[in-house]
């Protein structure tokens, strides 16, 4: 087996190499013609010195003044120009990835050297020392390392770098507790199971400590930091591992990006408040990555070749094959990847080297392993939770939440869930409502009539806690009041409360290790329950956000300032919707005049910009600069506390946020599942967060947070759906036509489209905007209706998807190319997506288009609408009618499933007759299993589990009959059978199938019977449609039942055969 070839590197990537290089050109240059001209007089020696120390002061002078290069000026730090203080506050920071100036670790630092090995069929361990001289350079130095390796299972390997003395003062700086992230430990059976573990651990100590993962079956080098040094220090820690050519890489969020991630780019992982730009850091983080490589036969050898990803041939694409495995470093700090044309690189602001590698082979094998073993399996969401949801800020009050959701009925929409975001609240402040606009009475009566309805409603709730003013009695906050009593939220390091600023005002933020603050929200949230009886949470703000750098409420709550979002000339979104100038020239004209005016006016009001250098800071002996890290991360704020809680608030253990940051968010989610259980003791807690971590999925699912109306950003959804799958969160949607700016009918029409097969479906948009439920528009009130008619009709499809999930680690959304990995033409596809195994989706994602082309996988594919095979080009292209009401959809040959007829309510439709689609593959064959429950408790007292399959025989062998009772003695072209497993009399009872239809029966037959149970199906009942087209289905009418005789769809094992 040949494997990959790599090539060490620094830790520049080409582009920065260029940009030195080209920086110092002229230098080059000119030193090179003096030195031609005078090489052997002292006139040159003098000339060359008097410019080498013109360079040295320019270089200077550059740094001191700000003059930036090339590089910089086309890859600007954050989002802010070089030369100005950020307007979000905070020091001017200039990231290290983008400073000439900042040293290599890899060039100063000294490696370390492994000592004193132990090893055992399942464990290693070792000392490392420091190898040389400390180097000190963004942190202070540990000396002296342990080294944990471990085989936990039969396709897990854990590798564990920390420091050997840690005591009480600075376990934070590294150990990230069990308590509050799950660490993967060895199978109580590891023993028995390690030996088929098909990775092996190497190591050595030259030129200093190294190591690296192999593949034993192949000898693929899946990791090595060899020819690299690990620097450890308190505040900065980096490791390196090359990577093959033209790699393919997932995960590694959160980020606005493609599915396959780009090797010339850096990932940042600091959660923070902002609005969904691409490529930043964003609200969660999730260090996991699956990396897929990609083989051909080298006829030569008789092994297996490496094949780049730029490399694939069209005419050897039955000969790929491939193999894929992940990494996980479970680290809570602040982190930066940096993914270059031949490595990776990781670069930590704290913590322990803590990863974990799974073996695979197959993506699904990998993401399985992350799950089950490592994060914990994904929550059963409540059958409801897959229902259509609608939202919007702004919504004035609760006759307006009726009123939208009667507009939904009249048009025919349905809908399950109206949420209220902040506007609900009494002046933002959690767990209150507004008693003009959103008053408790009319509040139970409004949601009593929602819940009679069968729907059901959400509330907003941020992170942030009010603080009152102390000294006017009017301001008083129980909330607020009950939490400083059980001493639940963060401190400044002198022990006074660490006051921020969020939508209320001044604020304080729960501390999630403080013994009380988990008691006080769980109590909160029943309290609140008991007023408004919600049915579910929407956290927001989690990461957590604060409108003001540091504690900049302390001794200011006199001037408490309310940040203002009501309707009115600051919150109008005057920007027409993205193509608006194509398709209305004269009124975008217009319009763009207008806009240009208000911003012309409203820049006069901002305060004028000054200049200023970068801030650095250098490491201290013995001390931690925690506001400033001397290492300073590609942060799209900057200062690690802008837009967010300072990193020196300190926590009731003594920690310091800088080392918990990026758990906030999940530990906020935690406390709140926590109190909906609190509520409701036996179902299932519904949750949707913002700010996520790894592990977050067990409880919670997340939505794409801030993003723009705009194309780009409903094609991004895709790819961040599919990687919060990976990361354990398949419970994901965005905003639904887009939520920051002005839709447009066309984007919102394709947009409900795409929603409609992600797990999480919700429209909502911002205060200022117009309103974009989708039956203000004709066009999209159709296009909406028709693809939710499809998504209620999968709920049963749907909810069995997220039971193996939930069970099993499967994936409910999937890449092409995790689904059929021996295919390196889809590497890269996050245009089409796949539901489950069996159904491919194909939206339109580009204004104008009637149509779409895209890259079928090899498989038997049937059209959802039309039941006609897919016919693809040689390269496996199709392309397919679009008119701009219609999705297209296809249904994957092989697979069975179970549907049931849309409604208004998911209730409702749970209730409506069964349907079966039974899509035959090239070797007619098909299978497919449905699981039933009550769709709402934790642990259901009665559940189905019904497994289908199916077959056709061959033309020349058909089957003959089994216990079918048709007494006829022929033999059966075909059979569906059912089995059962476990019971559910809620349904199985009651609902009837309605019918049968079998794609794929072949055009040669001649069907002269079906049979049912055993008894004949009048000819009347069935009919056979397709013949001339060579794809021929059958149709079979059961609703009436046979011989008069109905019977719910599951009330029994059964089989249907035709002849």
């Amino acid at each position: 087996m040949d494997s990959p070839k790599y090539d060490h590197y620094s830790s520049y990537s080409t582009p920065e190499y260029l940009h030195a290089v080209l920086n110092n050109l002229p230098i080059y240059i000119t030193c090179y013609l003096i030195y031609r001209m005078n090489h052997q007089s002292l006139r040159g020696a003098v000339l060359l010195i008097i410019l080498l120390v013109g360079f040295y002061t320019y270089r200077r002078f550059a740094s001191d003044h700000q003059i930036v290069s090339p590089w910089q000026r086309e890859h600007p730090p954050a989002i802010l120009t070089a030369s100005v203080d950020p307007p979000w506050g905070g020091e001017n920071l200039l990231p290290n990835i983008y400073d000439p100036d900042a040293a290599d670790a890899q060039l100063v630092c000294p490696g370390y050297i492994a000592s004193a090995v132990m090893q055992s069929d399942t464990k290693l361990s070792a000392t490392l020392e420091l190898a040389g001289p400390a180097c000190n350079l963004y942190g202070n130095d540990v000396d002296r390392l342990h080294l944990r390796v471990e085989y936990q299972s039969a396709d897990r390997l854990s590798v564990e770098i920390l420091p050997t003395y840690i005591g009480p003062s600075n376990a934070s700086y590294y150990i990230l507790s069990p308590d509050l992230i799950m660490k993967p430990q060895a199978e109580e059976d590891v023993e028995k199971t390690a030996p088929k573990n098909d990775l092996a651990f190497g190591w050595g100590n030259e030129p200093s400590f190294w190591f690296s993962v192999t593949r034993k079956s192949t000898g693929d080098v899946l990791f090595s930091t060899e020819g690299r040094k690990i620097v450890y220090a308190d505040q900065f820690i980096e490791f390196s591992s090359p990577l093959p050519e033209d790699y393919n890489l997932y995960g590694l969020g959160e980020v606005m990006h493609g599915l396959r991630l780009s090797s010339n780019f850096t990932r940042t992982t600091w959660n923070v408040d902002v609005g969904d730009p691409l490529d930043r850091n964003l609200y969660g983080t999730h260090p996991f990555y699956l990396e897929t490589r990609y083989y051909k036969p080298n006829d030569n050898s008789g092994k297996s070749e490496y094949v780049p990803f730029g490399d694939v041939k069209e005419e050897l694409i039955d000969k790929y094959s491939s193999r894929s495995h992940g990494v996980y470093l479970r680290n809570g700090h602040g982190q930066e990847v940096l993914l270059r044309p031949n490595g990776i690189t990781w670069r930590i602001l704290g913590g322990t080297i803590d990863l974990y590698f799974f073996a695979g082979p197959s993506p699904a094998e990998v993401t399985k392993a992350y799950q089950s073993g490592a994060i914990g399996l994904p929550a059963l969401q409540q059958y409801y939770t897959f229902g259509y949801h609608q939202c919007r800020w702004g919504y004035r009050n609760w006759d307006e939440l009726d009123e939208v959701i009667d507009a939904f009925e009249k048009f025919d929409i349905p809908v399950e869930t109206i949420w209220s975001d902040i506007d609900y609240m009494m002046q933002y402040r959690d767990f209150t409502n507004d008693e003009n606009n959103y008053g408790i009475a009319n509040g139970q009566k409004f949601l009593k009539k929602l819940h009679a309805g069968g729907r059901h409603y959400v509330p907003i709730i941020d992170a942030a806690i009010y603080i009152p003013n102390a000294n006017n009695d009017s301001d008083a906050y129980e909330t607020f009041s009950r939490g400083k009593k059980v001493d639940a939220f963060l401190k400044n390091s002198d022990g006074s409360l660490y006051i921020g600023k969020v939508w209320p005002g001044y604020t304080v933020f729960p501390d999630w290790l403080s013994p009380g603050s988990n008691n006080w929200w769980v109590n909160e949230i029943e309290s609140f329950h008991s007023r408004i009886p919600f049915d579910g949470i929407w956290i927001d703000m989690n990461e957590a956000s604060s409108f003001c750098v540091g504690s900049c409420g302390t001794d200011q709550l006199s001037q408490n300032p309310l940040i203002h979002t009501q309707r009115g000339p600051d919150h109008i979104v005057y920007e027409y919707p993205e193509g608006f100038e194509v398709t209305n020239a004269t009124e975008a004209a217009s319009a763009s005049a207008r806009n240009a005016a208000i911003r012309a006016s409203k820049i006069s009001e901002l305060p004028a910009m000054t200049t200023s250098s970068y801030y650095r800071t250098t490491p201290t002996p013995g001390t931690r600069n925690i506001n400033h890290p001397p290492y300073v991360m590609d942060n799209v704020y900057g200062d690690l506390a802008a837009h967010a809680i300072s990193p020196n608030a300190t926590h009731h253990d003594g920690s310091v946020e800088y080392d918990r940051h990026n758990l906030f968010g999940h530990q906020i989610l935690l406390a709140t599942y926590n109190g909906l259980l609190k509520v409701s003791p036996k179902t299932r807690p519904f949750i949707i967060g913002r700010s996520t971590f790894a592990g977050s999925g067990r409880v919670a699912g997340h939505w794409g947070g801030d993003n723009q109306s705009k194309w780009l950003y409903m094609k991004l959804s895709i790819p961040q759906a599919l990687s919060f799958a990976l990361f354990g969160i398949p419970m994901f949607g965005v905003d639904a036509c887009g939520f920051d700016g002005h839709t447009s009918s066309e984007l919102c029409a394709r947009w409900m489209q795409l929603a409609a097969f992600m797990p999480f479906m919700r429209n909502h948009n911002m205060i200022g905007a117009i309103s974009q439920e989708p039956y203000r528009w004709a066009s999209v009130a159709e296009a909406a209706r028709n693809a939710l008619q499809i998504r209620y009709k999968l709920l049963p499809y749907m909810y069995t998807l997220f039971h193996d999930a939930h069970t099993t680690g499967a994936l409910v959304m999937r890449a092409l190319a995790w689904e059929f990995p021996n295919d390196p033409r889809l590497a890269a596809t996050d245009t089409t997506f796949l539901l489950g195994p069996a159904l491919l989706v194909a939206p339109v994602l580009s204004p104008g288009a009637t149509s779409v082309t895209f890259q079928l996988p090899r498989a038997i594919w049937y059209d959802w609408y039309s039941h006609r095979r897919a016919l693809p080009t040689p390269s496996g292209l199709v392309t397919a009618h679009a008119p701009l009401s219609h999705i297209p959809l296809y249904l994957r040959g092989g697979h069975i499933l179970a549907t049931q007829e849309s409604r208004l309510t998911t209730r409702e439709a749970r209730n409506t007759p069964w349907s079966i689609v039974v899509a035959l593959d090239d070797a007619g064959t098909a299978s497919g299993s449905l699981y039933l429950d009550d769709g709402a408790s934790i642990a259901p007292p009665e559940t189905l589990r019904v497994t289908l399959t199916a077959f056709r025989a061959p033309a020349d062998n058909s089957t003959q009959a089994k216990g079918s009772g048709s007494g006829s003695g022929a033999k059966a072209k075909g059979r569906l059978s059912v089995s059962l497993a476990g019971s559910y009399p809620a349904d199985t009872k009651v609902n009837a199938l309605a019918q049968v239809k079998v794609l794929g029966v072949g055009a040669a037959q001649a069907i002269s019977e079906v049979w049912f149970r055993g008894e004949r199906v009048e000819p009347r009942q069935w009919s056979v449609h397709g013949e001339l087209h060579g794809d021929a289905f059958i149709s079979i009418d059961l609703l009436g039942g046979v011989k008069g005789e109905k019977r719910g769809a599951w009330d029994g094992e059964w089989v249907l055969e035709w002849w």
